[in-house]
């Protein structure tokens, strides 16, 4: 069963990029290099619901994932506080259908709601989430997943602060070049690291059962 809850995380990363690849064919004008992919959810647009509906089950497989990594720990701390952290990570995206932002064009126009402020709360808070699921993982694994995760914090440190650069831009409804690729990347190497977390779990599991 932990096995199984496990590969929950491997599953969800494959809805995800499958959902990035699929939707966005749906929406008309969208692009996947110069928009957000909050963009795919936004109010008015063709692929809101669709986007909710993945979304959703993309979050109950990162929650189930989190269980396994919590049942995973067996009386170690650092990996219950990285299963905690991923957990509330899960619980959070749950979130993400009740705070949906307006399009760029009705935010130049100043149609912003309490919407629009719980969606840059909620991502907000899921980026410090994933820094302090990865931070812990930096100090329970060996070197080479240590370096491996401050590599995956630099990155997101990195094209976090290129994505947020280009959050003004968004809601003047400017052109934002590259922030769809810049976001994703961000998203990316957070899954990467995911599904890295994975085998090492599922290999600490085999080991334990020899």
């Amino acid at each position: 069963m932990k096995k199984q809850l496990l590969y929950c995380g491997i599953y969800s990363v494959l809805l995800y990029v499958g959902m990035n690849i699929w939707i966005p064919q749906l929406y008309e004008g969208y692009s996947i290099t110069d928009q957000t992919v909050s963009e795919l959810s936004a109010i008015g647009t063709p692929t809101r619901m669709l986007w909710v509906v993945w979304g959703v089950v993309y979050s109950v497989l990162a929650i189930a994932f989190a269980v396994g990594v919590l049942q995973s720990a067996l009386g170690d701390r650092r990996i219950r506080l990285i299963g905690f952290f991923l957990l509330a990570y899960g619980i959070v995206s749950l979130f993400w259908p009740f705070a949906p932002m307006h399009q760029r064009e009705a935010l130049a126009q100043g149609y912003s709601s309490m919407s629009d402020t719980m969606h840059l709360t909620l991502a907000s808070v899921t980026v410090v989430l994933m820094l302090f699921a990865i931070g812990f993982g930096t100090a329970r694994f060996g070197k080479q997943f240590r370096n491996y995760s401050i590599l995956t914090i630099v990155v997101l440190s990195v094209f976090g602060m290129l994505t947020a650069m280009d959050a003004p831009k968004v809601q003047a409804n400017l052109a934002t070049p590259n922030t769809g690729i810049w976001e994703r990347i961000n998203i990316g190497v957070f899954l990467a690291w995911q599904i890295a977390l994975t085998f090492i779990l599922n290999k600490r599991i085999n080991q334990d059962n020899e």
